[in-house]
């Protein structure tokens, strides 16, 4: 598997976390990828064979060639069927409702098609122009330009929301909601449905995912089995609770995470977050 991250443009920077490429080789066998939520929307292209995504043990979709990733709030499950070669834009918590007109909410678990987001003129002279490219260079500067152009015409991120997210990712999702804004419930109802526009995630939910990145991120650096320690270190107050978010966003107990085949591509985004 290569896996490798981009810059984007400088006036990008604050929406969009990477530009990042994926290409796995031709085999005859894949297990079956378990993809774990990390807080992040992502507009992806396939750029050669397709990839199954699973709905059910045995059901499956094939994912569009060119799509919008929402939030996903659990795992799910990917299978490629040749060559792998991917193209996408990994974009902060707020860092998709500057570019798009449609419900951040909506778009939660599930990929939707970019024609369906940008129109179909505008989408699908995108998916050609990126899939003509050269080089991936050549798909960064498209990419950079489409967005730039976009961004012109578009409201800028609710700053109450971006605070609150900044606060969050600053403190490894372990600063409260009652922490930052106190116990006054319509201030809390307000925020709450800010996030949902913005985000598509409550603050607490989007809390609990980058609280448990920080944790599989020691896992995954450490190598470690001393769960306590790892706990510890991502500010849980005890194992027992590392481990229930642990199995809610992975699926998996720790101990049978080191053992899943099926982690290997997370295990690589995670490694290059």
């Amino acid at each position: 598997m290569d896996y490798q991250t981009f810059s984007p443009h400088p006036d990008l920077s604050s929406l969009i976390k990477c530009y990042w490429t994926l290409e796995i080789p031709k085999a005859s066998f894949y297990p079956r990828q378990r993809i774990v939520p990390d807080g992040c929307m992502e507009m992806a292209f396939i750029l050669e064979d397709e990839i199954k995504r699973y709905t059910s043990e045995n059901d499956y979709i094939l994912q569009p060639r060119s799509c919008l990733i929402g939030q996903i709030t659990e795992p799910f499950f990917i299978e490629p069927i040749g060559f792998v070669k991917t193209f996408a834009v990994r974009f902060y918590p707020y860092g998709l409702i500057p570019f798009v007109n449609v419900s951040i909410e909506s778009l939660t678990n599930k990929e939707t098609p970019i024609q369906n987001i940008f129109g179909n003129d505008l989408a699908s002279a995108l998916e050609e122009k990126i899939i003509k490219a050269t080089d991936t260079e050549d798909r960064i500067q498209i990419m950079d330009e489409f967005l730039l152009n976009l961004l012109h015409k578009k409201s800028t991120v609710d700053q109450i929301v971006k605070s609150a997210i900044d606060t969050l990712m600053n403190s490894r999702g372990t600063v409260t909601i009652s922490t930052m804004i106190g116990n006054d419930k319509n201030i809390r109802r307000k925020l709450e449905r800010k996030f949902l526009k913005t985000v598509g995630l409550s603050p607490k939910k989007l809390g609990k995912m980058i609280r448990i990145q920080t944790a599989l991120q020691l896992f995954l650096d450490q190598k470690s089995n001393n769960l306590t320690q790892i706990a510890y270190e991502s500010d849980y107050f005890d194992q027992s609770h590392f481990i229930k978010d642990f199995k809610e966003f992975t699926g998996l107990s720790p101990k049978q995470f080191w053992k899943d085949e099926g982690m290997l591509l997370s295990t690589l985004f995670y490694k290059n977050t």
